[in-house]
């Protein structure tokens, strides 16, 4: 018998409509609800104002996610995309409010850079609310392409 390789991923989460915290609970459920993926830890939930958007938009909740996953990377964003849609999230306007968002941040050491998916995220070290929850569960992991840790990003930041 061979057992699946999983490998590391993390993942940002937001949600600014609706009972936030609900919604992101039941993101990560649905998340654990595979064998293929398995949740290993969470941040806790920090409360932002929205970046960009529409102007009068509710405040997001957001965390990071530590995950195993024998899936690639793109079939891990595919699943983050029919979880969204599971969960009533609907792409009608870049950075509109939003049910619940699940961006794929970290595929173990890897740098894709293709039209459908950038892994890393390519914004997530110019973010204050990626940043900060990733450091409570990861703060010497490196980052691929700055080549700088978890920590040494959000000291920046400040």
């Amino acid at each position: 018998m061979i057992l699946p390789t999983y490998k590391t991923a993390y993942i940002g989460i937001g949600s600014n409509l609706g009972d936030r915290a609900r919604t992101i609970a039941q993101a990560l459920a649905l998340l654990n609800y595979t064998d293929m993926i398995w949740v290993v830890q969470v941040a806790g939930l920090v409360e932002t104002d929205p970046i960009g958007g529409p102007a009068g938009q509710g405040s997001y909740l957001n965390s990071v996610a530590q995950l195993h996953s024998c899936m690639s990377a793109r079939e891990l964003l595919q699943f983050l995309h029919r979880i969204e849609a599971r969960l009533g999230r609907t792409r009608r306007r870049r950075w509109g409010p939003r049910s619940i968002d699940l961006d794929l941040l970290l595929f173990e050491d890897q740098v894709i850079r293709e039209p459908d998916i950038q892994v890393p995220h390519p914004r997530m070290h110019e973010r204050r609310f990626v940043m900060a929850p990733l450091a409570q569960i990861a703060p010497h992991l490196v980052h691929p392409v700055l080549h700088k840790t978890v920590r040494q990003i959000l000291a920046e930041l400040d």
